[in-house]
């Protein structure tokens, strides 16, 4: 029994989960926005998801949502986010350094943030 277990081990390594954090189109023609979403990596980019972990407006260049904790369990549990996932996980942690509020882009957060600690001093 511990063989088996010891051999699960070592093989850990070298097989990658099946899960992948990537974009998944969702705007209508020449209106792009994206969600990222956790998947199976064998389906199709707007196929069933695991999790909605954020949605991002390329026109605008604004991350509109974003789910920290869940992009970091599922990285956790061993999902692979691809190039443009931590492309915009990077945007998002550029953009603001403090929590988003829900329901207001990254953007227009760090600016309410900014005129409140304004107003305090």
């Amino acid at each position: 029994m511990e063989l088996y277990v010891q051999i699960g081990q070592f093989l850990e390594g070298f097989f990658h989960m099946a899960v992948k954090i990537r974009l998944s189109r969702i705007g209508t023609t020449n209106r792009p926005f994206y969600r990222l979403i956790a998947v199976d990596a064998r389906k199709k980019r707007d196929g069933a998801q695991l999790a909605n972990i954020g949605t991002f407006d390329p026109v605008n260049g604004v991350v509109v949502q974003f789910h920290e904790e869940l992009y970091q369990e599922w990285l956790s549990k061993g999902a692979l986010a691809t190039d443009s996932a931590k492309k915009m996980y990077r945007l998002y942690k550029k953009k603001s350094s403090h929590s988003v509020q829900p329901g207001k882009p990254v953007a227009e957060t760090t600016v309410a943030q900014k005129e409140t600690t304004e107003k305090a001093a």
